[in-house]
């Protein structure tokens, strides 16, 4: 009987419990992402595998478990659960910042600009391949604490500053590093083609990346050194064309890695198309899809990565959200961590989702948990609080979860808790003292 059985964590009475959704649905979209499921005085367990055991209403739960079965209780009267939030976008391994090419940007240089003079990524190329993996590691744990302290329990991570075999594959140790020693969920990503190397043309580097650097990351996966989940390239005029940008991606889904690549942000590329017709997974930013790439998307359940932070910082035009909801396209978030757009918080990228995407605060929600789980391929694990999924949550000091969205910047003291597979792995202490507005 499951009311005698140890269970690892109960959370009880939540003035809000935020599902998102209920029947197993992979994503949201349309409809089903403007209306959330949201239960009221509401309880959840987590039984020891770390997965969710039920979810109900508090006096159902309460005559269904015995309290004495729980290693922790967590009493969540007048605050609201939530899932624990998805970043499905993040360049979070490198050294060296570029604080001084905001002062560029602010003055009216382009990142086209910057990039050709030697900085933006390049820059950062520079220093990551000085840098030792420690060095890398280090700086990597200290922003993965610092998403996770902002509600993210889940965050695919990218490499692409090393442009060679040697710091590539650095950088994508110290990922997988993080994921045998963090309590944060990581879907690593390769992203080699993100620039062209220096004293390389675009077809030598494709080359490279199918003839060396493929090969090598096969060969360490079938070790059991590395495991990378998806490939990624830079999809730009000036950087990785069409025809370059479909046969690294072609030869990435044949070694068993999803396609979740950057794709029509500065110009028109026809990325949206092409990833439609290769059956990716993702395509992030978007910034200049045509309307023919928006429906093969939707064709194609291919999910829509939007980082509303990199339009914001570069001052670009903003991505059709809205038109992508209404043709049915799967709408995730991103935060699109990286030295150009320096941003650890989910709660911050949704706000300005709504601000200037004109996204709702329930679409939002959606695009930063199960239809950013989805574009990682996690959905079926992680996203929503069900029965059978990972117990990655949030609670926060507030009768209304929308306060999350609403307070720009205000999850530092409206977190009270991160919990990943049922374990407080971040407790707010000053959330304790602190009344709700």
């Amino acid at each position: 009987m499951a009311g005698r059985q140890r269970q690892r964590l109960l959370l009880e009475n939540a003035e809000q419990l935020v599902l998102v959704c209920g029947r197993r649905e992979p994503f949201l979209r349309r409809e089903g992402a403007a209306g959330l499921g949201v239960l009221r005085g509401a309880s959840l367990v987590v039984g020891l595998d770390g997965c969710i055991k039920a979810v109900g209403q508090a006096d159902v739960i309460r005559n269904q478990f015995s309290e004495a079965t729980f290693e922790r209780i967590i009493d969540c009267s007048g605050k609201c659960v939530l899932p624990g939030l998805v970043d499905a976008h993040t360049h979070p391994v490198w050294a060296g910042d570029r604080v001084h090419e905001f002062a560029m940007k602010l003055a009216g240089a382009s990142y086209m600009e910057i990039h050709q003079a030697g900085g933006g990524i390049h820059f950062t190329v520079e220093h990551t391949r000085k840098a030792t993996e420690d060095e890398l590691f280090t700086a990597f744990q200290h922003r993965l604490e610092r998403m996770l302290r902002a509600g993210s329990t889940l965050v695919e991570c990218k490499s692409g500053y090393g442009l060679n075999l040697e710091t590539e594959l650095k950088m994508l140790r110290v990922i997988e590093r993080a994921k045998k020693s963090m309590d944060i969920g990581i879907s690593s990503t390769y992203c080699g083609a993100h620039a062209v190397p220096k004293g390389k043309t675009a077809t030598e580097a494709t080359d490279d990346i199918i003839s060396n650097h493929l090969p090598k990351l096969k060969e360490l996966k079938l070790s059991g050194e590395i495991h990378v989940n998806n490939i990624d390239v830079f999809c730009e005029k000036g950087v990785f064309d069409l025809e370059s940008t479909r046969r690294i991606l072609q030869a990435g889904k044949d070694i068993g890695l999803q396609i979740n690549f950057h794709g029509d942000e500065l110009h028109p590329m026809k990325s949206a198309e092409l990833g439609a017709e290769l059956g990716a997974r993702a395509i992030s930013h978007l910034e200049e899809v045509s309307d023919e790439g928006i429906v093969a998307m939707a064709r194609a359940k291919c999910a829509a990565v939007l980082l509303p932070t990199t339009a914001y910082m570069l001052r670009l035009k903003q991505p059709q959200a809205r038109k992508m909801l209404e043709e049915g396209v799967i709408v995730a978030l991103g935060s699109d961590f990286n030295p150009n757009a320096y941003c650890f918080s989910m709660p911050m990228v949704m706000h300005l989702a709504c601000v200037n995407m004109k996204m709702s605060m329930n679409e939002a929600l959606a695009a930063a948990t199960i239809n950013a789980a989805y574009a990682l391929g996690k959905s079926d694990t992680h996203g929503s609080l069900e029965v059978g999924k990972q117990g990655d949550l949030l609670i926060i000091n507030s009768s209304r979860w929308e306060h999350l969205i609403y307070q720009f910047g205000g999850h530092e003291a409206l977190i009270n808790y991160v919990i990943v597979k049922g374990k407080v792995v971040y407790q707010n202490e000053r959330c304790e003292t602190m009344s709700s507005y």
